[in-house]
């Protein structure tokens, strides 16, 4: 690969390819596109955490003027399957029908409604009579394993391999890890932490909430558009659910507004792909926000128990970690989730002589959860670096210090991190930027402000992961066309990332031509090549991989058919700038030439490639918080917050920025504003923005990003992952700094102004 320093494409911030249409309001999402005949697809859902559904009469609401169905437990397959979008064979337990007769939450879906108006809908909902047999929920994560209340009693509940699963005892899956005797290490250690922290769930809250439309097209086949970041997975869910063959479906993903996670469940998309099947009509749902708040997949809720213990020089020696997750109803990414809270935190420390991990995720009758950016990590980072800051105010250390002496380097291996090597990192120079940023020796610990405010900072160190090693798998396919123009064809989903456009820059890196002349073409799974989806940081690493490649293969394939139209011996050729070269005469030829007689020729030039990988390069963060406390109040303020990220070669320096920015933005929603609380009856408090606090730009302090490059070799120029690490910083820092300013430590999320004066005023 070419240096970075010589690089035309990549690496460089270049605009969006959509982003006229986008400011514009062009008709580019889901809604937009649905065809103006679709049927209204409508739920009716459970009123009850716990039920049966004893009988339920739908004929007054079937006899509404303009209703095409009503459609119950009795009217589809019963044939379990899981909503997670993950690579086959799911982790996640086979847990779900479309419709059941056992609800499990305050929202569980009853009955299915469509018809040609909402007006209609909204009607024939408040005809349904369903009478319910109410059983005792199970609504504390604490209480549920070994609960006589039983979320998950049938006898086909099935996962696809052993997780350590006990249905019966309410137990979604168990995980145990450990290298070297950790309670010995422990025991010998002059300082241990011993404390639990508590994040609560969050929701995603993109702007465009679950959604989806279906029709048949001219061959009989069901086609659904969703905004969907899993259009591959999505197709092999909805035929499972619905029993039919693969091949009667085709996906088609327009553009996503949001998704963090949300969008990596199939949320919507059976439903009213149920009913064209039923019907034959196009049929469309769209989720209310309250819809997508109190029945969507938030973050998992996790205690975490975290000891740690160092020597008094701050060498840090032992982590042993405990993670209790809340699953909620379903399983839906549960068993995935659940390992990223150990294995990314632990492992930012490189001199551990011993750790151990253990987790449990049990089901309770809330809301299920689901992916979230960050997917488990964001919850574990902020349990150890809040407990690495406790350890060094026990040692009487500076918190940065006690860092700068343990964290993972280039080159270690990484036992709690699946024994991989780092094989790029800068995380050493992300900390010392960072400090440099937000003023750490001159404003660590506090300073009391004349109005009698307190100003303290903090800092946290993160990474997460590029892709899942081994398992999921980016495709691309190049092909040129009139007048050189090439096309790019994936199966990974842009959902505001800017993916079309990077993938795109790595294309034109290879090719040396313009950007421009790469036209990304949205993901179809009738025509794209096979793609995990965008999820779990793999797109500009997994796919960007595999645009690589395919660029090298379609290079070939320029040279010898150029050779072929000309009589030239293809190993006396060289391609570079968007010209074939004969080396011995000088004489070239440009790519349109090659693409014009191509066609006339009738030989295409078309290449495909996919890519995964054995390991998952870690991408690395630093950030710095400082808070403004009013100790009269409790009220905490955010200053100022700082990044630095480790991502390898950031393929667009813009969109790179604008990513760390949002995930910053969200995990300071995170640290101090967003919760989820529910009712004793099971039902959700926060159930729309009003209730729900995530920041708006008012709210939000100035953000500060820069990079501190390094070179993954297994990534496309040197790149790496940055999608989820932004996310992972703002709770342990904004926790950290809080201490700081004025020795409380509050060890749940969210960090609101009643905890911290309930806790000064204790003290």
């Amino acid at each position: 690969m070419k240096p970075v320093s010589e690089l035309r494409a990549v690496n460089q911030p270049i605009r969006k390819k959509d982003y006229k249409a986008l400011v514009t309001g062009q008709p580019v999402y889901t809604q937009d596109l649905a065809p103006a005949d679709c049927l209204v697809v409508k739920l009716l859902r459970s009123p009850h955490a716990s039920a049966l559904v004893e009988d339920i009469d739908v004929s007054r609401a079937e006899l509404v003027p303009g209703i095409a169905c009503v459609l119950t437990w009795r009217d589809v397959p019963q044939i379990r399957f899981t909503q997670a979008g993950q690579s086959y064979p799911e982790g996640s337990p086979y847990d779900r029908y479309i419709l059941d007769r056992r609800v499990r939450y305050v929202g569980d879906p009853v009955a299915i409604v469509a018809g040609e108006t909402q007006e209609a809908v909204e009607r024939a909902l408040k005809l349904i009579k369903v009478t319910y047999q109410v059983l005792e929920p199970v609504l504390d994560f604490r209480t549920a394993l070994d609960n006589p209340n039983v979320v998950h009693p049938e006898e086909d509940w099935k996962i696809l391999y052993e997780q350590g699963s006990e249905v019966k005892r309410n137990l979604i899956c168990h995980e145990e890890s450990a290298d070297g005797d950790v309670e010995a290490v422990l025991a010998d250690c002059d300082v241990v932490v011993d404390e639990t922290y508590h994040t609560v769930s969050n929701n995603q809250t993109m702007m465009e909430t679950f959604r989806a439309f279906s029709y048949l097209d001219t061959y009989g086949r069901l086609n659904i558009v969703p905004s969907t970041q899993i259009a591959f997975h999505v197709r092999r869910i909805v035929s499972t659910a619905l029993g039919i063959p693969k091949s009667k479906v085709r996906v088609i993903k327009p553009r996503i507004g949001g998704g963090f996670g949300a969008k990596q469940t199939v949320e919507a998309e059976i439903y009213p792909a149920i009913v064209t099947w039923r019907t034959g009509n196009p049929a469309m749902i769209v989720y209310s926000r309250e819809e997508a708040t109190t029945c969507g997949c938030p973050r998992h809720e996790m205690e975490i128990r975290v000891r740690i213990g160092a020597d008094r020089d701050g060498h840090i020696r032992g982590i042993s970690m405990y993670t209790l997750s809340n699953g909620g109803a379903y399983g839906e990414h549960s068993t995935t989730t659940v390992g990223l809270s150990g294995h990314k935190a632990i492992s930012l420390y490189g001199k551990l002589e011993a750790y151990a991990f253990r987790a449990d995720v049990v089901y309770t009758n809330l809301q299920p959860a689901g992916a979230y950016r960050g997917f488990g990590a964001t919850q574990g980072i902020h349990a150890v670096e809040s407990a690495v800051d406790e350890l060094a105010h026990r040692l009487n250390m500076d918190p940065a210090r006690i860092r700068e002496q343990n964290l993972v380097r280039e080159g270690q291996i990484m036992p709690s991190y699946f024994g991989e090597r780092n094989t790029s990192c800068t995380l050493d120079q992300c900390l010392a930027r960072v400090k440099e940023m937000i003023g750490w020796e001159e404003k660590y610990p506090r300073r009391v402000l004349p109005n009698g405010h307190i100003r303290g900072v903090g800092l946290a160190m993160a990474m997460q992961g590029s892709a899942i090693s081994g398992i999921d798998v980016g495709g691309a396919t190049l092909k040129v066309g009139d007048e050189g123009m090439v096309n790019l064809l994936i199966g990974a989903a842009d959902m505001g990332t800017g993916c079309d456009t990077t993938l795109a820059q790595v294309a034109a890196e290879c090719l040396e031509i313009p950007v421009d002349q790469v036209v990304t073409a949205q993901v179809d799974t009738d025509t794209s090549p096979y793609d995990s989806g965008s999820y779990a940081s793999s797109t500009a690493f997994l796919t960007g991989g595999a645009v690589y490649k395919c660029a090298q293969t379609l290079i070939e394939k320029i040279r010898a058919e150029a050779a072929r139209q000309r009589g030239w011996p293809v190993e006396e050729t060289e391609y570079h700038d968007g010209l074939v070269e004969h080396l011995p005469s000088g004489e070239k030829v440009s790519l349109a030439e090659v693409a014009y007689a191509s066609e006339c020729g009738g030989v295409p030039i078309i290449a495909t490639e996919n890519h995964t990988c054995p390991n998952s390069p870690p991408p690395f963060m630093a950030g710095a918080a400082e808070i403004d406390l009013d100790p009269e109040t409790g009220k905490v303020t955010l200053v100022e917050y700082d990044a630095v990220v480790d991502c390898g070669t950031p393929l667009n320096p813009n969109l790179a920025r604008v990513q760390t920015e949002g995930g910053i933005v969200q995990g300071i929603g995170m640290a101090l504003t967003e919760t989820v609380r529910y009712n004793p009856d099971g039902s959700l408090i926060e159930r729309n923005f009003l209730q729900y606090k995530i920041p708006t730009r008012q709210d939000i302090c100035p953000i500060h990003v820069e990079f501190a490059p390094s070179y993954e070799p297994q990534g496309p120029f040197g790149a790496k992952s940055i999608g989820e690490v932004v996310i992972d910083t703002p709770c342990p820092a904004i926790a950290n700094a809080l201490e700081n300013a004025c020795g409380v430590r509050i060890r749940e999320m969210p960090i609101t102004a009643e905890k911290v004066w309930r806790e000064l005023n204790r003290r």
